[in-house]
């Protein structure tokens, strides 16, 4: 497998999957996890500051790039043969619904509920109903982008071979 454009361009994809899938995956093994034996508050104040700080460009670029350099990568291999496509496809698919829309859709508006709350002033008990509003749907949310990235990134190993198998 010479150093092509196409390659360079499946190698990248390859790459940010992968990140944001140890990204999903360090999440549900030991943040989620550890940040759970907190007490009401700490566990609320550690996730509204994670949230925060998360939001930057280097993320963006992980975490939207395997979208972008899917499609850029369609566009690279759709002469080729119908497996590969067909892979690039699924990988696309799992990470675009999986990742992409259950986070959009599920995960920021869990996120902005607890940004916006003022945990300093809320009450014992306004924060342990706000935990159980927040926790379980966020974990089970984020355990579907964890398993959809790692399917995409799995997938993406395979359209890998068969691009080197094919010599393209």
């Amino acid at each position: 497998m010479g150093l092509t454009i196409e390659n360079i361009g499946i190698i990248a994809l390859l790459v940010l999957t992968g990140l944001s899938a140890g990204l999903c995956f360090t999440w549900s093994n030991s943040i989620t996890p550890g940040i759970g034996r907190l007490n009401d508050f700490g566990y609320l104040a550690s996730f509204q500051q994670m949230n925060r700080t998360i939001l930057n460009p280097v993320f963006f670029i992980v975490f939207f790039g395997p979208l972008f350099l899917g499609l850029i990568n369609l566009y690279v291999f759709k002469n080729t043969s119908n497996p590969i496509i067909g892979l690039l496809i699924l990988a696309i698919g799992a990470y675009l619904f999986g990742v992409l829309m259950v986070t959009i859709f599920g995960n920021v508006p869990l996120n902005e509920i607890l940004d916006k709350t003022d945990l300093s002033s809320a009450s014992s008990e306004d924060l342990k109903s706000l935990r159980e509003k927040f926790e379980v749907k966020w974990n089970r949310l984020h355990l579907i982008r964890t398993l959809s990235s790692i399917t995409s990134f799995i997938i993406l190993i395979i359209s890998l071979i068969q691009i080197t198998k094919n010599n393209i």
